[in-house]
């Protein structure tokens, strides 16, 4: 029992800590810069803030309402899995990365639950308020992801003697992300390098 309790808190330390600060990232990025403003830092990394209705990096594929409501449920059913495992002993490297899932996937949620009706549009020649007087920019259930890291790693032209894509822009790694979809990522990174044994295990063991 002190060993799940233990587990418990390191999943919850991990989910509050993790959702702090990207809303935190989120809030200060959308309350003090215009729209598609760019901060830079380094030749490879800025801060431009952008905003999304889609998917994690800005994919977007389905409608709003539809994508929202994927994302609550399919955080419903991780919420689940993570309270089963923390309670049959699983590993805690493994606890921690569904618990990274978990969280970026909530932090999203809040975006898009929440946002449209605590801050007003963010434009190009204004920056937006949190709780503005004349209401939000939309209403419940269709605010914006608001994603901000972007690491243009490479950022160069194709030689021109290179047939169909000389002299063509390129850059290697072009989507803006923010931390909650980061955190996405590395937990199934780490799933995937640490512990594909233990999910393939833990597949068997519901058969």
């Amino acid at each position: 029992m002190k060993n799940i309790l233990t587990k418990g808190r390191i999943s919850l330390l991990t989910i509050f800590s993790i959702l702090l600060i990207d809303q935190l990232i989120k809030v200060a990025v959308k309350t003090s810069m215009y729209f598609h403003e760019s901060i830079h830092v380094t030749d490879w990394f800025y801060i431009y803030f952008t905003e999304n209705n889609g998917m994690a990096f800005g994919m977007e594929i389905f409608g709003k309402l539809f994508l929202t409501s994927f994302r609550i449920i399919a955080v419903g059913l991780i919420a689940w899995y993570l309270m089963k495992i923390i309670k049959r002993g699983a590993k805690t490297g493994y606890i921690v990365c569904i618990s990274l899932i978990f969280t970026g996937a909530l932090g999203n949620i809040i975006d898009s639950v929440f946002y449209g009706i605590l801050f007003n549009e963010s434009t190009h020649s204004s920056i937006a308020n949190f709780m503005p007087a004349g209401g939000g920019y939309s209403t419940w259930f269709y605010g914006k992801v608001v994603d901000m890291f972007y690491f243009p790693i490479i950022d160069t032209t194709w030689p021109a003697w290179i047939p169909m894509i000389g002299g063509e822009h390129f850059i290697f790694f072009s989507p803006i992300f923010n931390f909650a979809d980061a955190a996405i990522s590395c937990g199934i990174i780490a799933l995937l390098l640490f512990y594909s044994k233990y999910l393939n295990e833990t597949y068997h063991s519901h058969e």
